[in-house]
Formats: C-alpha cells, structure tokens, sequence
C-alpha cells in the first residue's frame, strides 16, 4: 500500500502558449508554403517580362509605347458580326493585335487592317500565337468586299464609350490611329505610333514586328499557341 497521497496534479498539457505559438508558426509556415507555389507558377512570366523590360542593351529599345500601368481586359460585353455576344475578357490566351474604327472602315483602317493581317503572316510558326482583332466602335455595316480579307480576323463590335475607358491614344491622336498589343494574360501593353505616309508606315510595318518577334522569344517559355480549353 502506498504510503503517498495520490496526487491530482496533470503534468503531460503543454502551456497555453506553446499550443498557441505552435499554431502561429504552422499558420506562417503554410502561407511560406503557399508564396513560394505561387512564385514557382509565376516565375516563367516574370523572367520573360524582366528579361524584355530590362536586361536589354539601349540599341534594342522597343518601337510601341510601353502601358504602365498595364490595363486588363474589361468586362465588356461584345457581338460578332453574326450577331453572337461575347466577353471581351474571354480573348486570353493569345497575344492581340488590336486596331479600332467605326464599320464604314476609312483608307487608315483599311491600312491597319492589312498591316495587321501582314504582321501576323510574317510571323511564320509563332503567328498561331497572335490574333489580329478589329474592334468595331458602331452599327455601321461591314463592307462586303473587306469579308474575305478578314476571314482570320476577330471582328467584333463593342460600345465606343466602354472602349474608351480602356485603350487610349496618344496625346493629339485618336483612337482609331493606332494599333494595340494586348498580352496572352489579357493586359493592354503596348501602343504603336500612328501611322502616316507609305514610307512611314513601310518602316513601323519592321518595327512593330521586331517588337513582336522579342515579345514572342521572351514569352515562349510559358505562352503556347491558342487559348487553353480550346
């Protein structure tokens, strides 16, 4: 029989705050955990983008203006010229080649659009990476001799004001002078000057495909041809 009263006292409960710290720091260690995933998946976007923004000698600046901050796709709602709606924003997942003009389609747009469509050709390989798109500003009629020019075009009308409130000119232009470049992410990043004589526009026709062609190699890494799910 012991000779020693039972003793009630319950030694094997961890203070108070040890449980708690102990919850703290798996809560920390969890959200480290979920940082470096998302900096993982990131990374091939981030080095592509470094790589073309910064580590670059200065002969290789870049012809189209730089968007910064950079403007994601709006949720606009826009219709085909079949009549068929469709969310702006569901054009991820390829590069855009963007021009804008009302449907009657003057000498300029008639200038972009066969720009674009030569751009995307003189890609060769890589042009199933990039869509050239007309965004149609009103309700005027599509001539019927532009359609079969555009047969590899995103043509869609959407609202001038809503558009407005996105894509931008220049100071002293206008939207429908120049052209857009919007990346596979659905931001609006580049502005190319617009276009003037023949002779000017023979050169931005080089430019504007160098600046292309660096995007393209830069991207490559994380960007692959047409919109996942497609």
């Amino acid at each position: 029989m012991l000779d020693e009263p039972l003793g009630l006292t319950v030694h094997t409960l961890p203070p108070v705050k040890g449980v708690v710290g102990g919850d703290a720091g798996r809560t920390r260690a969890g959200r480290l955990k979920m940082l470096a995933v998302l900096a993982v998946c990131a990374a091939p976007v981030i080095a592509s983008y470094f790589t073309y923004y910064v580590i670059r000698p200065e002969s290789r600046r870049n012809y189209g203006e730089l968007i910064d901050p950079q403007r994601p796709l709006p949720p606009i709602t826009a219709t085909s010229l079949q009549g068929r709606a469709m969310a702006l924003p569901s054009l991820r997942g390829q590069w855009l080649l963007i021009s804008v003009a009302g449907g009657a389609c003057d000498a300029r747009c008639e200038k972009h659009l066969y720009l674009q469509r030569q751009l995307r050709e003189g890609l060769g390989k890589e042009k199933e990476r990039v869509d050239w798109v007309w965004l149609v500003t009103d309700d005027a009629p599509v001539r019927a001799a532009l359609l079969p020019a555009l047969a590899q075009a995103t043509v869609l009308r959407v609202d001038a004001r809503q558009l407005a409130q996105w894509l931008a000119p220049a100071n002293g232009s206008q939207l429908a002078d120049h052209l857009y470049l919007v990346d596979p992410l659905g931001n609006w990043m580049m502005r190319f000057p617009a276009s003037g004589t023949a002779e000017v526009d023979t050169a931005a026709a080089k430019n504007i495909k160098r600046d292309l062609d660096r995007l393209l190699r830069a991207s490559e890494s994380w960007d692959q041809p047409g919109r996942p799910g497609h």
